[in-house]
């Protein structure tokens, strides 16, 4: 369908059953005696099949593409680092999906690159055909995401939702860079430089804010959502931004409403029947509504889609609690706790199932994307901020005044006004209160921001609730962390809620 915007005439799609990810349904081929085997974290997220199921299930989708009339194919780069980048190669069946990938990723940009293109990964999306005997192949349902390493291939069947294709290749990336020579860090944020060449990362999952609150019209827009560090830098895996569109107003978000005009591809936006203009308001198909558009869109956007080491890190929780700050200051083993722990609430649509925000620890803020271990990751990023010094900042997007439900929403006029503080550097002149439950430091005052809210217990009716919700919070956040005892390089358990006092100057990764 054709969606009349203001800037322009662009095209509305559904994606049909799967309005969202379908993380049950992915697989990686676990092959005996292989690297990917010793080297996988295999659990609910990365589950394994066989190499035995791949081959059926390859075959079938190579027979389901000889049924058909036309089919779509994508060669294209993940990675804006000419040194780190892989090609991928996709194949599709539906017209839009290819498209979807044409803004998402990384567009060759000579005749000579497509004919001599060797892809690196092949990933083929029958996503109209349905696995019927998945019950037989082990799997879990008539959709399937499976990925096989070692063969450097893909299928996807039975969910239309543009995401998968995105999301996959994601997963794939984690594997591959923490291995490569030298490791490098690949990071679910979004990320933006300011005129001086100063970095900033936003971690975060869907729906904390990472595309909303990195596109600054006083910034230039790296990427919206994954990266990579290596020893040069920070680089964009993609080409385009996938910004979600729910309640969106030019006044709101004027960035990502701006983008949407010709070649923006809408997913599961309602149109208005009189005018074909969409619906932002109108959540009747799902609160998931999406929108992909090439990043050269965005006005002012980083054309290197590369800079430099970072100087600032922002982690972005969505507290469903109401009891974290709209900010605190991390010291580099809060941050690590933090980045491990990944605490945010899953906002209602990004998945199956999610119909309101649900309090969550997702390791690394992008959990269902990771496939080593976590601390593969967590010991990467120390590495990188004990090599570069970089300031470290955890930021609630969620509730204040009580928990979802009770409380509001955090303003992002508040928000925003927080980041701004840390980006122009004034946050660093604040005086700081250490927290009590947490041990991680916040500041009194700051421009922009009410002191009452600064102070979260305040913002309750009944500060003896507050108390109560932020043990009940910091026992969640203990227990979740257990996991991650004694693993690793370095333990970081004192880092978390059970320590008040993390950042004393006898431990050396604070000092």
């Amino acid at each position: 369908m054709v969606a009349k915007t203001k800037y322009g005439d662009t095209f509305c799609v559904s994606t049909g059953k799967y309005t969202g990810r379908s993380p049950k349904d992915k697989f990686v081929v676990l092959n005996p005696g292989s690297e990917s085997a010793k080297n996988m974290d295999w659990n609910d997220i990365n589950q394994p099949t066989s190499p035995e199921v791949f081959k059926e299930l390859q075959e079938k989708a190579v027979g389901y593409f000889n049924t058909i009339d036309k089919a779509y194919v994508f060669d294209c780069y993940v990675g804006a680092s000419p040194a780190s980048r892989k090609k991928v190669r996709f194949v599709h069946e539906m017209a839009w999906q290819q498209h979807f990938c044409t803004n998402m990723f990384i567009r060759p940009v000579s005749s000579e690159e497509l004919e001599n293109f060797e892809p690196d990964f092949t990933v083929v999306n029958a996503c109209a055909d349905q696995v019927k005997d998945y019950e037989r192949l082990g799997l879990n349902s008539e959709t399937a995401i499976v990925f096989n390493i070692e063969e450097g291939k893909a299928v996807i069947f039975g969910t239309w939702y543009g995401g998968e294709n995105k999301k996959g290749i994601f997963s794939l990336m984690n594997y591959l860079l923490p291995l490569s020579n030298p490791p490098q860090l690949p990071m679910h944020c979004s990320a933006n430089v300011g005129k001086d060449g100063d970095v900033c990362l936003f971690f975060g999952l869907s729906g904390t804010g990472k595309t909303t609150l990195s596109a600054d019209p006083h910034r230039a827009l790296i990427g919206d959502d994954e990266h990579g560090w290596d020893e040069d830098g920070v680089y964009n895996f993609e080409g385009g931004c996938y910004a979600k569109t729910i309640n969106l107003s030019e006044e709101t978000e004027p960035d990502i409403y701006r983008a949407i005009h010709t070649d923006a591809l809408l997913e599961n936006v309602v149109l208005d029947p009189n005018t074909d203009s969409p619906d932002y308001f109108d959540t009747s198909i799902t609160e998931n509504g999406r929108v992909s558009y090439p990043i050269f869109h965005i006005d002012g956007y980083h054309k290197e889609q590369m800079a430099g080491h970072p100087k600032n890190i922002i982690f972005l929780s969505c507290d469903a609690f109401g009891v974290l700050p709209p900010v605190a200051k991390l010291c580099p083993g809060e941050a690590i706790y933090h980045f491990l722990s990944g605490y945010t609430a899953k906002v209602a649509g990004t998945e199956r199932g999610v119909k309101e925000p649900i309090a969550t620890f997702s390791t690394c803020f992008g959990a269902a994307f990771m496939t080593l271990h976590p601390t593969v990751y967590a010991d990467l990023l120390q590495r990188k901020l004990d090599t570069h010094g970089t300031n470290c900042y955890l930021v609630n997007s969620g509730w204040a005044g009580g928990p979802f439900g009770e409380g509001e929403r955090m303003s992002i006029k508040t928000t925003r006004s927080c980041i701004d503080a840390i980006l122009d550097g004034s946050i660093e002149e604040a005086e700081f209160k250490k927290d009590k439950n947490f041990g991680f430091k916040v500041p009194i005052a700051l421009n922009g921001v009410g002191s009452n809210v600064l102070n979260i217990r305040s913002t309750w009716e009944d500060p003896e609730k507050y108390d109560e919700q932020a043990k009940k919070l910091g026992r969640m956040y203990t227990d979740n962390f257990k996991q991650y005892e004694g693993k690793g390089s370095i333990d970081y358990t004192a880092y978390g809620p059970k320590d008040m006092g993390p950042c004393k100057e006898s431990t050396s990764i604070c000092d």
